[in-house]
């Protein structure tokens, strides 16, 4: 029943053997992968980037500010000198939360009158927001407290904190989630068919047939390139029809700028499909080294989990995938109504990832053809 099967075992791992590169794939990465997203996959909510605007100065409001920071929920990047200030800095991403503290607010908790501390809070993350919100609430109930214990007996609450939620006001997941898909989708549609097309004619050995003809090497790579640019454009076209009239998520900032990164990205990424086609010597190690891409992307990107909880050197690891940025530009387009002005760095960070992996891979896709 069970005739040669010593044999075929004896075969088959003298075949895995002989393909090392596999082997390291299948034992190794996974569990270099399952450390690094062990540390980096946090629900909980930390260290949520916060501007403040603090009219007042003195001693009263900076200890409100201390208690912000000593929760551990917010971190200061920034401060504000203007509303315009305030609002410009949530708008192009770097804070999510901005504080302004009215001029009088010292005076007010002197004189037993309650004083108003409002809170900008990004709605576009529908997770970090519910967060920042309940925790802007407790630290006013909590100082309110301390504060009529101390001066004010018998006292209405003094300090009341007057929350609002932007973008996103009624913090709709659909709003988060659907334009950093976009980004994710994209990732895998380009990267998968370009490093899929290339290693298929390795293997079929019509790559090297392809060689003789009077084709150049930079025709070749280009040529195998445009096709799979050109899906990727009309997946674009597709996938923003489908967020604003399925998921009814509306694109705020203008369409030809949503366009003009998208088309930067997508270059990108058929750069990261080029380069894992140039690694792999068959589909079986394309496919493992695009997973090796892709739960990267998803877990440390933003898209699911915000990036400002992970440990600082996790944090930087995620700022080589290209889909980052990508993320942080839909987001700011279609929820913020954020401009070029905004957004430029994420799209320099585009640029610069991508003419290192379309260098390399063509360097590398050369040196293979040769």
């Amino acid at each position: 029943m069970f005739r040669g099967f010593s044999a075929i075992v004896y075969k088959e791992t003298i075949h895995i053997l002989r393909d090392p590169k596999t082997l390291l794939l299948m034992l190794v990465i996974p569990g270099i992968q399952l450390t690094i997203f062990g540390y980096a996959i946090r629900l909980d909510v930390e260290n949520i980037p916060t501007v403040y605007y603090n009219l007042d100065g003195r001693e009263a409001s900076r200890v409100l500010l201390d208690r912000f920071t000593n929760t551990g929920y917010f971190k200061f990047v920034g401060q504000s000198y203007s509303d315009d200030e305030l609002n410009g800095a949530i708008i192009d991403g770097r804070a999510k939360v901005g504080i302004k503290i009215p001029p009088d607010f010292s005076d007010d908790i002197a004189l037993g009158k309650p004083s108003q501390v409002q809170v900008l809070i990004d709605g576009s993350d529908s997770t970090v927001a519910m967060q920042a919100l309940n925790v802007a609430n407790a630290i006013a109930m909590q100082s309110s407290f301390q504060i009529i214990q101390e001066r004010l007996p018998g006292q209405r609450q003094p300090i009341e904190m007057r929350p609002r939620v932007l973008f996103n006001p009624d913090m709709k997941t659909a709003n988060f989630m659907v334009p950093g898909l976009i980004g994710i989708v994209l990732q895998v549609v380009t990267m998968f068919l370009t490093a899929f097309a290339v290693v298929r004619e390795k293997e079929t050995g019509t790559l090297e047939q392809l060689m003789v003809t009077p084709v150049s090497r930079l025709g070749l790579m280009v040529g195998k390139l445009s096709p799979y640019a050109c899906i990727g454009a009309f997946e674009v076209f597709v996938v923003v029809l489908l967020m604003r009239f399925l998921f009814q998520v509306r694109i705020e900032g203008s369409v030809m700028l949503l366009a003009a990164f998208s088309i930067l990205f997508l270059f990108t990424s058929l750069g990261l499909g080029l380069m894992v086609s140039t690694i792999a010597s068959n589909q079986v190690q394309a496919i493992q080294i695009a997973f090796l891409v892709m739960l990267p992307s998803v877990l440390l990107s933003g898209f699911m989990f915000p990036q400002e909880s992970m440990p600082y050197p996790i944090y930087v690891f995620g700022q080589v995938f290209p889909v980052t940025y990508f993320i942080r530009i839909l987001r700011g387009i279609i929820l913020r109504g954020a401009g070029f002005s905004e957004l430029w760095p994420q799209g320099l960070g585009l640029i610069v990832i991508g003419t290192i992996l379309l260098g390399v891979s063509a360097t590398r896709f050369r040196k293979t053809l040769g």
